[in-house]
């Protein structure tokens, strides 16, 4: 088991006490062991197998025993109890926003709700209004909560299908039954938010593919087997086709299964003209199958360059294709450092020096540094006498280091009026700033626009951070006319960010076209508030890709003098 498996039930143990009411102490040591494991450098298999993880602060005698139980056999008898002991509705209302464990428990001591659906009932009887702690207001947003909720059911994030799905790739080619095996559907397209899974494989043996498929360790439900596919539900709650076709049909059902509809519907019309039969068994003339070994040789067949699946979504990509225009599209590769990383100044996990080490093994040449500024109470934003006792610690691990260089930056509110947060003395000593809105979400259109814009103009921001304030399947961005706050950026020469954080992803790829044909530069940022969140940069470039970018199209391809250069032309 690893180390985020472990979090994960840990800060769930926490929440189910809360349900339950327990002891705040007992509650807040479970929450304090979880964070204490995401700071830990240390394997945490080495740890419990040396009886030294009970020397990590944070993690008490009875929690050590409970983690050690976790890793040493896979599962934890008191989690599985805990769990038991509470109806799974009032877990699954902890989905709904603003309604945390304690009202929860409320509802179930007072008036017996113990699933959504009772919620929804009692809201539209008027039950909450008398209730102690609620109110109609509250009322109100708890209904609003269980729309917004019903609207992103079966929905999950990118990050967390395509986890799901490479373990369980992974766990069919080790069977040694596979000839050939890929994820398909909206996680090979790299969309932000998932249905299902959807994996296709060729085998000599479908009978016994299928029977170990089912047998998944993390299999919760089997809702259909057969010998062509079989669906189960993972314990994650993600639905997952297994497809099994023969191995001279799976270039052609990679392609139809990868989809998306829109650009499978324009591909099949595009054959048709062409005098050919298109589907997921293969391209016919006739009744003669055009062969093709790969994906890349039915492009061919049908006189078009390959396109990425990330951009197989209809929106102009066969038509480039037919020209030659596809372009090379950015890689994770070509990433030579990052923006937008948080340090234990304002609301970072890890210090300064362990966010540049992070940076440094994932062999990155540049870091910039950008806790939040003063108005961000809530994250513990940085008062000027902090931000120069930030920059004396830069400096000396710029003369410390020689293998990547720090750049001082920061991360400011836009405020109400569009201003940045500090004066301008204060201002023009960061390499570069990251504007962005953490507040006053519910301005109009015209007024957010114009709030947005004004810091666009702002001499001082060098990069707009996650533009629309979104949080996938929690939060609608805010209302704002992105269009021209892109053109904006394209007067003003600023850069816009690919926020890679998986809850954001922000700017949505559907916008990046457009930005990328007014020639503004993105950069594609972490927004890590923690080394591991370093990693997200992997999502980032898979937005950039959906939007069609190159190399050149984003900052953070370039080495540190050009980025040095950029800024200062900023």
């Amino acid at each position: 088991m690893d180390k985020k498996t472990v979090i994960d039930i840990l800060d769930e143990i926490s929440l189910l006490l809360e349900l339950k009411g327990e002891n705040p102490f007992k509650i807040r040591a479970y929450y304090n062991a979880a964070r204490a494991l995401e700071t830990l450098d240390e394997d945490i298999e080495v740890l419990v197998k040396n009886n030294k993880l009970k020397e990590v602060k944070g993690i008490g005698e009875a929690i050590n025993k409970k983690i050690t139980e976790l890793i040493t056999t896979g599962r934890l008898e008191y989690y599985e109890n805990l769990k038991a002991s509470i109806p799974g509705g009032l877990v699954e209302m902890l989905k709904i926003p603003g309604l945390g464990p304690k009202k929860i428990k409320t509802l179930y001591d007072k008036l017996d709700i113990k699933t959504v659906g009772e919620l929804e009932y009692a809201c539209l009887e008027n039950r909450l209004v008398e209730l102690p702690g609620f109110g109609e207001k509250t009322q109100k947003k708890i209904l609003e909560g269980i729309k917004f909720v019903k609207r992103f059911s079966n929905q999950h994030l990118f990050s967390e299908a395509y986890s799901e799905a490479d373990s369980l790739k992974q766990y069919l080619l080790k069977t040694g039954l596979v000839i050939r095996c890929e994820i398909a559907g909206s996680i090979r397209r790299k969309k932000e938010i998932v249905k299902d899974i959807d994996i296709l494989a060729t085998t000599n043996d479908p009978q016994k593919l299928m029977e170990i498929f089912v047998e998944y360790d993390k299999t919760r439900d089997v809702i259909a087997k057969g010998d062509t596919k079989t669906s189960i539900t993972l314990e994650s709650g993600i639905n997952t086709d297994l497809r099994v076709v023969k191995d001279e049909e799976y270039p052609y059902a990679l392609h139809h299964f990868t989809g998306s509809k829109e650009h499978n519907t324009a591909m099949r019309h595009r054959a048709k003209r062409m005098g050919i039969k298109m589907n997921e068994y293969g391209l016919f003339k006739g009744d003669t199958l055009i062969k093709c070994q790969d994906e890349e040789e039915i492009f061919r067949k049908l006189n078009l360059s390959y396109i990425p699946p990330e951009i197989r979504e209809n929106m102009g990509e066969i038509e480039a294709a037919e020209k030659g225009e596809i372009p090379v599209l950015i890689e994770e590769k070509d990433i030579k450092g990052v923006f937008h990383v948080h340090t234990n100044y304002s609301d970072g996990a890890n210090t300064l020096t362990e966010m540049v080490n992070g940076a440094r093994e994932l062999g990155y040449k540049y870091i910039g540094i950008t806790d939040h500024s003063k108005s961000a109470r809530y994250a513990n934003g940085l008062k000027e006498e902090d931000i120069l006792r930030q920059f004396d610690e830069i400096d000396r691990l710029n003369e410390k280091y020689t293998d990547i260089k720090i750049l001082k930056g920061i991360e400011s509110d836009i405020l109400k009026d569009g201003s940045l947060d500090y004066e301008e003395d204060l201002l023009k000593q960061f390499d570069f700033v990251i504007a962005s809105v953490h507040s006053n979400f519910k301005m109009s259109k015209e007024e957010m626009t114009e709030r947005i814009i004004k810091a666009v103009k702002n001499k001082y921001t060098t990069i707009l951070g996650h533009l629309t304030g979104r949080l996938l399947l929690s939060r609608d961005g805010y209302d704002l006319d992105v269009y021209k706050v892109i053109d904006a950026c394209a007067e003003y020469n600023k850069i816009i960010e690919i926020n890679s954080n998986p809850h954001r992803l922000d700017i949505d790829w559907r916008y990046i076209k457009y930005a990328k044909e007014k020639g503004v530069k993105l950069a594609i940022c972490p927004d890590a508030h923690r080394v591991e969140g370093l990693l997200d940069v992997k999502y980032g470039v898979g937005i950039a890709r959906k939007g069609w970018l190159k190399a050149k199209d984003v900052i953070n391809t370039y080495n540190i003098d050009q980025v040095y250069e950029i800024f200062k032309r900023k």
